[in-house]
């Protein structure tokens, strides 16, 4: 890992500490089938993510982003190696303590937007909220209103733009007050001005409530804007950079 210069349980490999990290990934493998059949969707990945960082992870049709997305998601256990998130080793937790962790600690973005369309936008994130156990009122209005949408709070998915229901799809996610946001291909259905209008505002979003995004894509130019970019082939991470510009400081314009 060129990157981040870490090694397990938030040390650097010169031995000074480092702040927890979000996620700790070691030897993580997940083969699917057997035999001839067999496929090694992800192969050996070590890997650390600090609270607060906005990561994309790019690659190609097959390289393995929906999966590590999955098991860093706790929606699926790998073959081989430890996932700890939150420092909560995900080998040792239940289905149920699993569950738990996504409901009270995991945001998810998808490229389809997986809104109910009998539900308004505000009464889609009331639901989420609902089912969370979370407080409603006030924390719906902010959540609405962070997103650019509070004029649009009582509008049917199908009176939204695209853009507009992937704002709707974040709202919902970020209602809990997730520790990770992880959003997979969020800006696949959008056209290119509208992704980056999504982009910026789940950066701005992260910036300032301090959460982690991790976001899949295959779309290169929009993952080097990110402030790291991870990218994957054959189920491998090939790159792990960050970006220059970030690292001083300055403003990355996509």
């Amino acid at each position: 890992m060129n990157a981040t210069n870490t090694t397990r349980n938030g040390h650097r490999a010169d031995g000074t500490h480092t702040e927890p990290f979000v996620y700790e990934l070691d030897g993580v493998s997940k083969i699917y089938g057997s035999g001839n059949s067999r496929v090694a969707a992800i192969v050996d990945i070590d890997l650390a993510i600090r609270p607060g960082e906005f990561v994309t992870v790019v690659g190609a049709s097959g390289s393995g982003k929906t999966t590590l997305l999955q098991l860093l998601g706790a929606l699926d256990r790998p073959t081989s190696g430890s996932i700890a998130c939150l420092g909560r080793g995900l080998g040792d937790m239940s289905e149920r303590d699993l569950t738990l962790l996504r409901r009270r600690h995991i945001g998810f973005v998808f490229q389809q937007f997986n809104l109910i369309p009998t539900l308004t936008a505000h009464q889609n994130v009331e639901a989420k909220l609902a089912v969370a156990g979370g407080v409603m009122g006030d924390r719906l209005r902010e959540q609405l209103a962070a997103v650019g949408l509070e004029g649009r709070a009582n509008h049917l998915p199908s009176q939204l733009s695209g853009g507009e229901q992937q704002r709707v799809a974040i709202a919902r996610a970020l209602s809990t007050n997730p520790s990770v946001l992880l959003a997979d291909e969020p800006t696949g259905n959008l056209d290119t001005t509208t992704g980056q209008e999504i982009l910026q505002l789940l950066r701005a979003l992260s910036s300032e409530h301090s959460q982690t995004v991790i976001l899949i894509t295959h779309d290169r130019e929009l993952a080097a804007a990110a402030p790291r970019m991870i990218e994957l082939r054959d189920g491998r991470i090939i790159s792990d950079e960050r970006n220059r510009l970030e690292a001083h400081g300055q403003e990355v314009v996509s």
